[in-house]
């Protein structure tokens, strides 16, 4: 019971890590811009993700009602003119509208700040992409991150356990799969199809790359199920353990969907990283 402890400590903190680090290097996380302006120090956070049918609020601190601010933004990709548009103080925080866009619709933006003769530009050196998504019911979305998560703690654990060459890292191993065939293959789907209108966008229909590694990470969970059915192979768990850290260690949609505004179409798309270094 005592040996159990530590593995599952370990399970749990590769998976918090990986977690972490999967959420803070995304894509969709919000663009975070420090700046001087006026002799004083700044922070603002640009969002690069948005739900639902509203428009999305894009919003900086600012006290200082002496520096006036513009936000200009374009369709992405394009090599569209920016659309202008005044930000307007309210209370301590300037902020202006990006308008609403079809889900997997982007907008890449950035902001001029201006006090004075002073000029400072938010989102120039490193582009700021916003994708917008369809609302995902919470019934849907949390058992689909509930699972997720809990299938890579499992994985962790399973493989701990095989390298500890532990009996019961076989029936880890089988509740690894289980969790990735509910919440990846079954509610995955689900989600991708409220969020983008799409069921699936992998492999052979696309290449999304959220679609394409949560299939990679079931086959070799799979594989690995199948291969300690009559006979311990320690080595294929710990593999499939390393694929799922690998795979869910890949910024989450990084190679998503996108619509070609063209075209009409959602395709595999590619949202800037300059932000994950």
């Amino acid at each position: 019971m005592k040996k159990m402890v530590w593995y599952w400590l370990i399970a749990v903190v590769i998976t918090l890590v990986a977690a972490y680090y999967q959420k803070v290097t995304g894509p969709t996380y919000p663009a975070k811009i420090d700046y001087r302006l006026g002799g004083s120090q700044y922070h603002a956070k640009l969002d690069r993700s948005h739900p639902g049918t509203t428009d999305c609020p894009v919003t900086i601190a600012m006290p200082d009602t002496a520096v006036a601010g513009e936000l200009f933004y374009r369709h992405y990709p394009s090599g569209e003119n920016y659309i202008q548009v005044p930000m307007i103080h309210k209370g301590k925080e300037l902020t202006a509208m990006l308008p609403n866009q079809p889900p997997a619709g982007k907008l890449q933006y950035y902001i001029k700040l201006q006090k004075g003769d002073e000029q400072v530009e938010l989102g120039t050196q490193k582009p700021v992409i916003i994708r917008y998504r369809g609302d995902v019911p919470a019934l849907i979305i949390i058992p689909h991150a509930l699972l997720m998560f809990i299938a890579m703690l499992l994985a962790n654990l399973a493989g701990a356990l095989a390298i500890g060459n532990m009996p019961s890292f076989r029936k880890y191993t089988l509740y690894t799969l289980i969790c990735l065939l509910f919440g990846g293959l079954i509610l995955g789907p689900i989600v991708q199809k409220y969020a983008f209108g799409a069921f699936w966008t992998g492999v052979p229909y696309g290449f999304d790359l959220t679609d394409n590694k949560t299939l990679i990470g079931f086959i070799f969970v799979l594989l690995a199920v199948l291969g300690n059915l009559k006979k311990e192979r320690r080595h294929l768990t710990i593999l499939a353990a390393i694929v799922i850290l690998v795979v869910y260690s890949i910024p989450h949609s990084m190679f998503g969907s996108e619509l070609n505004y063209e075209t009409g179409k959602v395709i595999q798309g590619f949202i800037n990283l300059h932000w994950m270094f």
